[in-house]
């Protein structure tokens, strides 16, 4: 009799392997269209702006310039932390007051 433990290790090695092959095979073969200035587009180089020229407005200067530094990095990375505690808070909620299958007090 194989156990519940045994399957689901076999199945999460078919997916890490899945996903690996996946993650290869994209950067292997799929490659991104580069500018002249050695920068790859984005969405809002690429379709907004399109779209603000046509439609006749300037493009302007964002109040907060995340483009310079590490600045989107430490917003995410304080983001996570954020989200990390209130999830670790919620945890005993979660799991072990609702449903009784984690802990000791259960």
């Amino acid at each position: 009799m194989k156990t519940t433990t045994g399957t689901l290790s076999v199945g999460l090695l078919i997916i890490v392997v899945l996903l690996s092959l996946t993650f290869w095979t994209v950067s292997m073969f799929g490659r991104a269209d580069v500018n002249a200035e050695g920068k790859w587009p984005g969405v809002d180089e690429t379709v907004i702006e399109k779209y603000a020229a046509v439609a006749g407005r300037e493009p302007v200067e964002p109040l907060i310039n995340t483009d310079q530094g590490d600045l989107l990095l430490f917003v995410f990375a304080v983001a996570g932390a954020a989200g990390g505690f209130i999830a670790g808070y919620c945890w005993r909620i979660l799991l072990r007051e609702k449903n009784g299958i984690i802990g000791p007090g259960s």
